[in-house]
């Protein structure tokens, strides 16, 4: 072969390593910034090298005649084969999509995000629920609360509790667990634009037949377990008192939820029957809910 052209044929390799180098760099900088979407990236490269490697044993088991065989000619061979590789990926296999949702179950779980509850309604016939959960509320401080800080919520809305208790036959403990959900215990309070408080620790929406304050914010909602941003009208009240008699006559005087009031007697059985009566859409809200329930419980009456 003629030197130069063999000259060439170097460089280009050369070029098609830095090429790679900096793919690399990109596929790290990627995952640190968001790792799911390196996930698919990486699952192609993986891909690419994969075939490559079928394509070298494919050729290492076919016999040589001898004559023509080089290092130039294998080191030909090899970046056709790293081209044709990159090719197949790129076009797709199928073991990519395989591969992509191998690496995605090592990744972390994204914090759920959390959820308000459906239109407060009047007695007869209310609007249909929907769930959102407030994002332009108190930021949040990191990481779930201290135990003292759950006392801390516990001791300050219990005696509204019990009152809840007593307008509905739903233990305290319960109520001031849902409560604390919506509101990671009193951290994500719905907030006017001002600052100013909503006192809503339930997330109930101000609905067609509320007459009093309402907050605009923006809120997640759950269409068919997707979420998707909107903007919602919430309630706002003058105290926490007026919050929590208010869920209390939201559940209730509402038929819908009957079933849940019913099933009070444990936490599980409330919170599903919260869930089907259409409290929250989020699909996972019955577990949260019972979960959080059961936190509140093991505190106990603080009041």
């Amino acid at each position: 072969m003629d030197p130069k052209g063999l000259g060439a044929g170097i460089g280009q390799v050369a070029s098609g390593l830095a090429a790679d180098s900096r793919s690399l760099e990109e596929l790290k900088r990627a995952a640190r910034d968001d790792p799911r979407q390196a996930v698919k990236k990486v699952a192609t490269q993986f891909e690419a090298l994969f075939m490559q490697m079928v394509m070298k044993s494919m050729r290492e088991a076919t016999l040589r005649s001898g004559l023509l065989d080089s290092q130039e000619q294998d080191m030909y061979r090899g970046m056709l084969d790293q081209q044709v590789a990159q090719q197949i990926a790129a076009s797709g296999t199928g073991l990519s999509d395989l591969i992509a949702r191998q690496l995605a179950r090592q990744l972390p779980s994204a914090p759920p995000a959390a959820t308000t509850p459906a239109t407060g309604v009047a007695p007869a016939a209310p609007p249909a629920p929907t769930v959102a959960a407030p994002t332009a509320a108190t930021p949040s401080e990191s990481g779930p609360p201290s135990v003292e800080a759950q006392r801390d919520f516990m001791r300050q809305h219990w005696a509204d509790a019990v009152r809840a208790q007593q307008l509905t036959g739903v233990p305290a403990s319960f109520v001031l667990g849902q409560a604390a959900l919506e509101s990671g215990w009193g951290r994500r309070e719905i907030r006017a634009p001002d600052g100013a408080p909503s006192h809503n620790l339930f997330g109930i929406k101000a609905g067609s037949g509320w007459q009093g304050k309402t907050v605009p914010i923006t809120t997640t909602e759950f269409d068919g377990g997707t979420p998707r941003k909107t903007v919602q009208s919430f309630r706002a009240y003058d105290s926490y008192a007026a919050a929590f008699e208010d869920w209390a006559l939201t559940i209730g005087r509402n038929r819908r939820y009957s079933e849940a009031v019913a099933s009070a007697g444990n936490a599980g059985g409330f919170a599903f029957g919260m869930q089907r009566a259409g409290y929250s859409t989020d699909p996972t809200y019955a577990q949260k809910l019972a979960h959080v329930i059961q936190t509140a419980s093991s505190i106990g009456g603080t009041g």
